[in-house]
C-alpha cells in the first residue's frame, strides 16, 4: 500500500470513529501512519547517506556525519518493529550497519547489524537487502584481511543484484572483488574483472562505478 493510500485510509477511519462513535478503527490509522512515517523516515536517512558519500566523492575526504541519520533509521526501525514489519527492519538494519561501517568507519560494531539485516532479508525474500549486506560483510570481511570470505560475500551480493536487474550494483561489486584478486596475486583476473566492471558501468550511466574502476586500475 502506497503513502497516499494509507494517509486516505487513515482519513476515512477518522471519519468513520467521527460519525459512528467507533473509537477502535482509530488503532488501524494510526498504525497506517506510523508505517508512513518509518518508510519516510528511512528514506531520509537514504538521503543523508547518499549526500555524505557524495560529498566525500567531491572532496577526497570524509566529511563530518550528519547525526540526524543515525537517528532517522533508529526512529524507522523502532516503528517497524512495532508494526511487526521484518522487511522493514531488515532494511533499516542494513542502513545503521553501513553507517557505522562507511561512516564511522568501525566495523566491530557494524557486522552485527550487516548480519542480522542479511538473515531478517533472507526471511521475507528480500533479494536486495540480501545483496546490499553481503556486499559489505564481504567488504568487512576484506578489510579484515579474510579474502576468501569477502570473495565468497561479494560473489553471491552479484549474484543476488543480477538476479533483480541491479547491474551498476553489480559492477561496484567487481570492483571490490578486482582489488580481492590482486591482493591473492591473480592480478589477469583483476584486469579483466575491471574490463567487464567497465563495460557494465558505462552501459548504464554508472559514473560514480566508472572513477572507482580508474581508480582501481592504477592502483593495482
Amino acid at each position: 500500500m502506497s503513502a497516499e493510500d494509507r494517509n486516505e485510509r487513515a482519513r476515512v477511519l477518522y471519519e468513520h470513529a467521527v460519525f459512528s462513535g467507533d473509537a477502535g478503527v482509530l488503532v488501524d490509522a494510526e498504525r497506517d501512519l506510523d508505517a508512513v512515517e518509518a518508510d519516510a523516515a528511512l528514506a531520509r536517512g537514504r538521503i543523508l547517506h547518499a549526500r555524505f558519500l557524495n560529498e566525500r566523492a567531491v572532496s577526497g575526504s570524509s566529511p563530518v556525519e550528519d547525526p540526524a541519520e543515525l537517528r532517522l533509521f533508529e526512529r524507522a526501525i523502532e516503528l517497524y518493529q512495532a508494526l511487526g514489519d521484518t522487511r522493514g527492519q531488515a532494511e533499516t538494519l542494513f542502513w545503521i550497519g553501513c553507517l557505522h561501517q562507511v561512516i564511522r568507519r568501525d566495523n566491530e560494531t557494524a557486522v552485527p547489524y550487516l548480519a542480522r539485516s542479511h538473515r531478517m532479508a533472507a526471511q521475507v525474500g528480500d533479494k536486495p537487502t540480501q545483496a546490499e549486506a553481503l556486499r559489505h560483510l564481504g567488504i568487512a570481511a576484506h578489510t579484515a584481511g579474510r579474502l576468501d570470505e569477502a570473495r565468497e560475500r561479494l560473489e553471491e551480493s552479484s549474484r543476488l543484484r543480477r538476479e533483480v536487474g541491479a547491474l551498476p550494483g553489480v559492477a561496484a561489486n567487481m570492483v571490490g572483488l578486482a582489488y580481492i584478486a590482486a591482493a591473492q596475486d591473480r592480478h589477469a583476473d583483476a584486469l579483466a574483472t575491471l574490463d567487464e566492471a567497465n563495460a557494465i558501468a558505462q552501459a548504464h550511466g554508472a559514473h560514480a562505478i566508472v572513477r572507482q574502476i580508474e581508480q582501481a586500475r592504477t592502483q593495482i
